[in-house]
Formats: structure tokens, sequence, C-alpha cells
């Protein structure tokens, strides 16, 4: 028996105790006259007929209350029934999903429907779970279900996420659009935006997109990196008819973009290409400057201005003084005193090269370019011999 049984209990004796010392005091009657009859009866006993006719009374009339209120106390209980199994059904929605039963997870957000409350919350996990099965259709018949104001940024971020991640961007962009015209700009919103901007190949906003979301570390730094390499990459490449736009994009990339052997490369390619030699030139030194790099030693020897090598020679013998083992270096001077027709030093800068070589596709071009040098020399014999071993090792790659 508990604290609490005990203590009434207890007050069940002390009452019980003072009724039966007063009781034993009290000698008083009571007269009930109704004619043709009358009753007398103690006071005490008509005390007791009062007590245990106000229970009977009380009891009588909470068993008709009871009764009356049946109907509401039955559909309360279902009510709350259909409330505890929906939000057991919502619950098991949420863990469907995310141990990937996605069908289970469908189906249990479709049962937690029952109940109004749990629309928005049950319309995001079943379109979730119909994208996750490609069922597209159905999926944006889950996301019609979520209403209310509080719903519509969840619903509009989903909707972007999802449809990004199916490869609509154009839907994708709808969505985060009335998101914004809404006041929401958020970090998940641009990373969204970014995927649908890449999907759509609009380059000049990924660039954007990339920038903004470095800025607030929103992206790993080896992919930002990669990202915008690629974005440059492709808008140099739509510039590549036009010189003066195409110079104009590049001064606009930041310091970082323009050190980048990648994109220097390019846009040096480019220019070459629309005989600006000089902007090639100056864009590969800066480059080379800050990061030595192999791809952009092989260009060098095509940025030769008006015919004229020399100047690029007395640059590369400057660098060869700092790095006199490097293999790549010593090509490209080879390649810059062949254009001077010195043949000479050119012969000893590849020769030197072909020596300190350390992979086969510096030694194939190395090869090939003594093979063109005794070909001018009229050396057809070493020419052949050269020409046999850059067939070779490109047999070997």
């Amino acid at each position: 028996m508990t604290i609490r049984g005990l203590i009434w209990l207890a007050l069940l004796f002390a009452v019980a105790v003072i009724v039966a010392t007063v009781g034993g005091f009290n000698g008083g009657q009571i007269l009930l006259v109704m004619p043709p009859y009358r009753v007398d009866v103690s006071l005490n006993l008509f005390v007791v007929a009062l007590v245990v006719l106000f229970i009977v009374i009380y009891a009588i009339i909470r068993a008709v209350r009871g009764v009356w209120k049946m109907p509401s106390r039955v559909a309360a209980y279902r009510a709350r029934s259909k409330l505890a199994k929906a939000n057991a059904s919502l619950r098991d929605a949420v863990g469907h999903l995310y141990a990937g039963r996605f069908s289970k997870a469908e189906k249990a957000a479709r049962d937690a429907l029952s109940v109004d409350d749990n629309k928005a919350a049950a319309g995001l996990i079943g379109a979730s779970a119909a994208h996750r099965l490609h069922e597209y259709a159905r999926r944006d018949e889950w996301l019609a279900q979520v209403s209310g104001a509080d719903w519509q940024d969840a619903r509009l971020m989903a909707t972007a996420d999802m449809r990004a991640d199916g490869r609509d961007a154009d839907g994708a962009l709808v969505a985060l659009t009335e998101m914004q015209v809404q006041g929401g700009k958020r970090i998940h919103a641009q990373q969204i935006a970014l995927r649908a901007q890449q999907q759509l190949k609009n380059w000049g906003e990924v660039l954007k997109l990339v920038r903004m979301l470095e800025k607030r570390e929103a992206l790993h730094p080896a992919v930002a990196v990669r990202l915008r390499q690629v974005a440059a990459e492709n808008l140099l490449r739509d510039r590549r008819h036009n010189p003066d736009a195409l110079m104009e994009f590049w001064q606009s990339l930041s310091t970082t973009e323009r050190q980048s052997p990648r994109l220097a490369d390019l846009a040096a390619e480019l220019l070459i290409a629309l005989d600006r030699r000089a902007e090639a030139k100056k864009i590969v030194e800066d480059a080379l400057a800050h990061n030595w790099d192999a791809r952009l030693l092989r260009r060098y020897p095509d940025c030769v201005v008006g015919g004229d090598a020399f100047p690029l020679i007395q640059r590369a013998e400057a660098w060869q003084k700092e790095r006199t083992e490097d293999a790549d270096l010593l090509f490209t001077l080879g390649r810059l005193c062949l254009h001077q027709q010195l043949w000479g030093k050119a012969q000893a800068f590849l020769e030197s090269a072909l020596k300190l070589a350390d992979n086969e596709p510096l030694k194939i071009r190395t090869h090939r370019a003594l093979a063109r040098l005794h070909e001018q020399l009229g050396d057809t014999e070493k020419a052949a011999e050269h020409y046999r071993a850059s067939a070779l090792a490109m047999n070997v790659v």
C-alpha cells in the first residue's frame, strides 16, 4: 500500500472514531409527520440516512451524466487514437526514409496524412521517397500537398534540390527564384543553384556562385578550385574568336586564377591562334613566375613574336641558370634555338634534355625535335635514327 493509501485509511478511521464518539452523546429525536403517518427516528439515524441519500443521488447523477456524454467521450477517444497512429506513422516514415526503405517510407507517409497537421511534413517525406524511386510525377503530387505559409520555404527548397538532382535545372531555378522573391537566400539554395547552372552550362553564373560560396566557406577548397578552372576555361573558349573580349575576361580573373598553369596555357593557346603572341608570352611568363609547369614551358616557344626568338631564348637561359637540370626547360630552349636556326645550341640543349628526360612523352618529343634538326643539317641517317627511337618510345607508351 502506498503512502497516499495509508493517509486515506488513517483519515477514514479518524472520521469513524469522531462519528462514533459524537453519536454516543447525542440523544436527539426527529419526528416526521405526514397524516395519517408519523415517523419518529433518532437524530443519528437521520443524519446517516441523509448522507446515504446524498451519496446515492450523486452516484445516479454521475451515471446519467456519464451515459449522456458517452458519444463525445467515444469520439474524443477515437480522435486521440487516430492522432497517435498518424504520429507513429510519421515517425516510421522518417525512419524508413533514412534507412533506404523508400516504398515503406511513402506508405507510412500516406498513413500519416489522416491528420491535417501532418500533411506538410508527410508530404515532404513522401516526395523525398518518391524522388528516390524516380517516380517524379508522384513526387510532384506529394509536394502539392505541402501547404501553409510556414512550410513554403521548405517546399521550395526541397523542390529545387530534387529537381536539380533529377537534372531538371530549369525547374530547380524556378523554385529558387520563387523562394528568393519571398526573401530567402541561403547557402544551401546557392549550392543547389550552382548544380543547376552547371547542368545548364551557364559558366558565368557558375563562376560567380563558386566565388560567393568560397567566401562563405561552403565549398571544399579543392572543389572550388576545380569549378573555378572549369568555368573559366569554358568562358575563355566562348571568347576564342574575339581577342579583346578574351583579354578583358582574362583581366577580370583573380590573381590566383591567372597564375593557374592550366588557365594560362589555355589563354595563351587561344591568343596564339588569334595571332596575339605578345599577350600570350606575357601570360605564360607571369604564370611561370609563380607556378613552374611543364605545359607552360611547352607553350613558350609558340609565343615567338615576329619570328624573333632571341628575347625568349634570353629569358629561358636566365631560368636555366637556376634550373640547370630541368629537362622540360632544356627541351624548350632547344625548340627556341631551332626556331632561330641556332643548330649547335639547339642540338646541345635537346641532347641534354634527352639525357635528363624522366618520362616517355618528353623523350618522344625530344627525339622528334632532334630528327627535324638533323634533317635541316642534311644528316638523314641520324634523323632516321631519332624518328625510329621516337616510334619505339611511342609503342612503349
